[in-house]
């Protein structure tokens, strides 16, 4: 599932890449301090940073203790660090140090900081070396952290937004329960006749840069310039273009006309009237599909449908979110090895398996659809085909590649801020993204000159 970035984290990344930093101090529910290296019993020790919280922090620890299991040369110790942001933060304070981990899970919007820190290498280096087979993997998933054709880190929680609606809602407004809305015009219809019943508000997005984000690539449009920051840095937001104002009108004229209405930027309050039955139809990750079913169980049929875009958009796709695992360049090449070993035991389709059923995550390798655990959760959960598909059918290209940037978190922050300001009839939505697109040009620009090419 996604995370949010706290507004300004980002605000001295320039610090974090040109000055080395002294490391914090940590504590041992933490980690902070702990080194890699090799452990008492002579096994190399792989420090592994993360941000899986919850429910998730038991399935890291389980395929942890499975590598460890496997063999005896390599020994990971997994140190959960708090948020994507927390995280960050640790690891940006480590930079200098050997206090830092030797592997370490990052947010997909961080992957230009990552590379232009200068801290990691690249995990096409061990693929190579390995002549590890990259075709195992999906190519929709690692196309996200492929940049000038080398991947720079292994995917590992990887999701789409997918739209889910409430088949008796449907039914109660004569709409086809086994026909889900595919376009913008679509949605709003359906949504202004569930309203209609007055059993419930139509649909209800949460106010979140994510979805913004995934818009742009459906209608085959990019967020930045040159080539969506990947035919070379970006230097200027193209949030305002076609693409955004079209998303945003959209937007506003569902909630204008009390087809879909505003519950702000929590996720989890879009969740949770969803799952109520307040509202016929959402837009979440596909991470969330299990505990949605669950909630649902007993009170209404939950059904899926591809994120919708405008009737006769430009073809597009989905853009993968969530996070991916980097291999910090300052340990010594034996424990960099031996964290590439433990990446390799995780992309196993048994490994991947066990990850997506107990996460809901997409298993990143092609032959974990194979494994029967796999295939008896579909069984069990047949919305997530809707996922499965949707992803298939995505065509790689700099638009659903999604974009990179440096100050990433920032900008998401500052369409969040755009979209509220629209909804909330204090901007028109060019007016709201032209002046988005100004602050984070701004923004991209103050960062680019501090990156040493």
């Amino acid at each position: 599932m996604k995370l949010r970035s706290k507004k300004g984290l980002w605000s001295l990344a320039v610090a974090a890449i040109m000055l080395a930093t002294t490391a914090c101090g940590g504590n041992p529910e933490t980690g902070a301090g702990d080194k890699g290296g090799s452990s008492s019993s002579g096994q190399k020790k792989v420090v592994f940073w993360h941000a899986m919280g919850g429910s998730n922090t038991k399935v890291v620890d389980q395929l942890v203790a499975d590598f460890n299991a496997s063999q005896d040369k390599i020994k990971v110790e997994a140190i959960f660090q708090g948020t994507y942001d927390d995280l960050l933060s640790k690891l940006k304070a480590s930079m200098g140090s050997k206090d830092g981990p030797s592997l370490v899970q990052m947010y997909e919007i961080g992957s230009r900081f990552m590379i232009d820190s200068k801290t990691i290498t690249p995990m096409q280096k061990f693929i190579d070396e390995d002549k590890f087979d990259l075709t195992q993997l999906e190519p929709n998933i690692t196309g996200y952290y492929t940049l000038n054709g080398k991947l720079n880190s292994m995917p590992f929680n990887t999701s789409n937004p997918i739209l889910y609606y409430n088949k008796d809602l449907f039914k109660a407004a004569g709409l086809d329960p086994e026909k889900p809305p595919k376009t913008f015009e679509e949605v709003q219809k359906a949504a202004d006749a569930i309203t209609k019943t007055g059993k419930a508000t139509g649909a209800n997005f949460a106010i979140y840069g994510w979805f913004m984000e995934q818009f742009f690539a459906n209608q085959g449009a990019e967020y930045v310039n040159n080539g969506n920051g990947r035919t070379s840095m970006a230097t200027e937001s193209t949030v305002n273009s076609e693409a955004g104002i079209k998303t945003l009108t959209w937007w506003k004229e569902m909630i204008d006309t009390k087809a879909a209405n505003n519950l702000g930027r929590k996720t989890d309050d879009s969740k949770k009237a969803f799952s109520a039955g307040q509202v016929g139809m959402i837009l979440e990750s596909t991470a969330s599909l299990k505990g949605l079913v669950d909630n649902a169980e007993g009170k209404f049929q939950v059904g899926t449908g591809f994120l919708p875009k405008p009737a006769n958009a430009k073809e597009g796709g989905v853009v993968v979110g969530g996070a991916s695992l980097w291999i910090m360049n300052d340990k010594p090449n034996d424990e960099q090895k031996a964290a590439w070993e433990f990446i390799k035991f995780l992309t196993s389709p048994k490994e991947q398996a066990y990850w997506h059923i107990n996460t809901g995550y997409f298993p990143i390798t092609k032959k974990a659809y194979d494994e029967q655990s796999v295939k008896d959760n579909l069984k069990k959960f047949p919305q997530f085909q809707t996922a499965i598909d949707q992803l298939h059918q995505t065509k790689l290209n700099t638009a659903t590649q999604g974009a990179v940037m440096g100050v990433f978190p920032e900008a998401r922050q500052i369409v969040e801020g755009a979209i509220e300001e629209v909804l909330n009839n204090k901007k028109s939505p060019k007016d709201a993204l032209d002046a988005a697109a100004k602050e984070i040009t701004s923004k991209i620009q103050q960062y680019n000159k501090t990156v040493k090419q």
